[in-house]
């Protein structure tokens, strides 16, 4: 008995400082029970994330009145990702589209990468940090 409570406490514990697991499981098992594919519940989830960040950056904007480069290529990468899970999952699959949409999410991704590289906020910071020296 020592040893069950001891193990619930490890697992508690674990669960507390990683939630995503937690909610991971949740969500896995609700798939499961509820017999969805889970393609399909990728799909919707990648849907919710692409909503979030829309509402994010509708909320940046109108608080900040600047739009955020990086907020925007996120969106278009997420939708893209769906786009070829769907398409990969899709028995008349066209490869060309595949690999087509996969260069463009690549391409995107050296897009972001560069938008964070060449912020306006990095160039601020870099401004604060030669001031003080």
């Amino acid at each position: 008995m020592r040893h069950f409570k001891k193990a619930i406490r490890k697992i508690s514990k674990y669960f507390s400082s990683h939630f995503e697991v937690l909610v991971a499981i949740i969500i896995f098992l609700t798939i499961l029970i509820a017999g969805h594919d889970f393609y399909k519940a990728i799909i919707l989830m990648l849907e919710f994330i692409v909503i979030m960040e829309v509402v994010k950056m509708i909320s940046e904007f109108i608080t900040k009145e600047t739009l955020r480069l990086r907020y925007v290529l996120d969106i278009f990468i997420i939708f893209l990702i769906r786009e070829v899970i769907i398409l990969a999952t899709n028995k008349n699959r066209e490869y060309f589209d595949i690999v087509f949409l996969l260069l463009v999410i690549f391409i995107f991704f050296i897009f972001r990468i560069l938008a964070i590289k060449f912020s306006p906020q990095n160039d601020k910071k870099q401004d604060v940090i030669q001031n003080e020296q």
